[in-house]
């Protein structure tokens, strides 16, 4: 593992909520690791092929990635303020997509869900503004 990758793996296990490449990429520079953007988002694409990390796309196409506590399929409720996220569980979404699939004559389904919303502690504080990337209409 070389040394940048691995500077990654750390900047990301330090992350509880999902985070764009550039602000990973920011932090590890706070840091005064000398890694370069494109390497960032070379790492974090290898990282997401691999399961590593998960990745959830905004209401504007961008990727953001967070290290999650499973690598068991699953989906994701992020707080569009803050990032925070959720991983949950989508038993009626697995069963609509299978038989979805299957009323069209297909097979081997996969799917993508994400949700987002405005957690508890975001929708109580006074000023509320959104998350960059992160569409209220997403």
């Amino acid at each position: 593992m070389t040394r940048q990758r691995a500077a990654l793996l750390d900047a990301i296990d330090d992350q509880e909520e999902f985070r764009s490449a550039q602000e990973i990429h920011r932090e590890l520079q706070q840091r005064g690791e000398k890694v370069g953007l494109a390497t960032v988002y070379r790492g974090l694409q290898r990282l997401a092929g691999t399961g590593d990390v998960d990745t959830v796309k905004t209401g504007e196409g961008e990727n953001l990635y967070r290290r999650c506590a499973t690598r068991e399929h699953h989906h994701h409720l992020v707080c569009r303020v803050c990032g925070r996220a959720e991983e949950i569980d989508g038993p009626t979404v697995e069963e609509w997509a299978r038989t979805t699939g299957e009323a069209y004559g297909f097979a081997d389904i996969t799917h993508e869900v994400e949700l987002f919303g405005t957690c508890a502690a975001c929708r109580g504080s006074a000023s509320v503004s959104v998350r960059q990337g992160s569409s209220p209409d997403s």
